[in-house]
């Protein structure tokens, strides 16, 4: 058998073409899909084809997605982790006729997650990833159910307006006023809305200048997501609450509560609001009030309309 011997020629051209692959796959995005509890865990470990058994615990799939990471990072492409559901993928692979036990169809089932929520993988230890994951995934989910709910609501009875619409630009004018009424600083705003199938919670951190005519900054999409369950609740009409805390350098930490009724947020007095805070949700025994804090009235941000009283 004859056999063409290496030259100099051959290896260069070899060389180069493996480092232009290099180079293309550092520019092609990975995404790691990370199964965020042992319960979910121990369900996929019933796949044969999946790369941990029965033998194998919870800590060490971490240790080895963290390793995974680490790699992907260290040869400079770019990974997003989403996470990895097994009811979802139960679903997925039933709705599309695919096998469940197959490395293909994980992946598969990965790629697609790439375009839900998903976090930058920037180095940091997998443990601080998994619960900033469910967060994110919480985010998206409740973010979806409010908007579904403000879109079935539909139009008004008596005038034909679009009550989701009219809600979400309530709401956002509302949003402005909140910010506006706390004065400098920086204000954390928790809105809380009672719904059909999940409770509605949405948490926004907004920064505001002393200096006139400065917007407020807030960060990343808290804005819309806020503004959209805020809507979810006004065009309910039911129950609901929003609770808003400054911190400005120089004074005591302020707290603001108002409280959702029948499409308006009616501020809460002083009083309200203290045992609002200074009540425990799950007993209703009274709890120490924080120290350095101020529970103050909630100011009006709901403004007259043709639907409101």
């Amino acid at each position: 058998m004859n056999a063409t011997p290496d030259t100099p020629r051959t290896t260069t051209t070899a060389s180069a073409t493996a480092s232009a692959t290099a180079s293309l796959r550092r520019e092609v995005p990975s995404t790691v899909g990370l199964i965020t509890d042992p319960g979910d865990f121990a369900a996929m470990r019933d796949y044969r084809t999946f790369a941990f058994g029965h033998h194998d615990e919870y800590p060490d799939y971490l240790r080895r997605i963290d390793a995974l990471l680490r790699s992907l990072a260290a040869q400079g492409i770019h990974t997003t982790v989403a996470l990895f559901d097994p009811e979802e993928y139960a679903g997925y692979c039933a709705e599309h006729g695919l096998d469940p036990d197959s490395a293909h169809t994980r992946s598969r089932f990965t790629a697609e997650l790439a375009g839900g929520p998903t976090l930058p993988y920037a180095g940091q230890p997998v443990e601080e990833l998994v619960p900033l994951l469910v967060d994110e995934a919480v985010r998206q989910s409740t973010w979806e159910y409010a908007t579904e709910l403000l879109a079935g609501i539909g139009a008004c009875a008596d005038c034909g307006e679009d009550i989701g619409k009219a809600s979400f630009e309530r709401a956002a004018d509302m949003l402005e006023r909140l910010v506006a009424g706390a004065g400098p600083g920086h204000h954390h705003l928790v809105c809380s809305v009672p719904a059909e199938e999940q409770q509605l919670i949405a948490v926004l951190h907004a920064e505001a200048a002393a200096a006139p005519g400065t917007r407020p900054r807030v960060q990343g999409r808290e804005g819309l997501d806020f503004v959209t369950v805020l809507a979810a609740g006004l065009a309910l009409g039911g129950a609901g609450g929003l609770v808003l805390r400054s911190t400005t350098e120089g004074f005591r930490d302020r707290v603001h509560g108002w409280r959702l009724d029948r499409g308006r947020l009616v501020a809460l007095t002083a009083a309200a609001v203290f045992d609002a805070y200074c009540t425990d949700a799950d007993t209703g025994d009274p709890v120490a009030p924080e120290p350095g804090v101020e529970y103050c009235p909630g100011y009006e941000v709901d403004v007259p309309g043709p639907h409101r009283e």
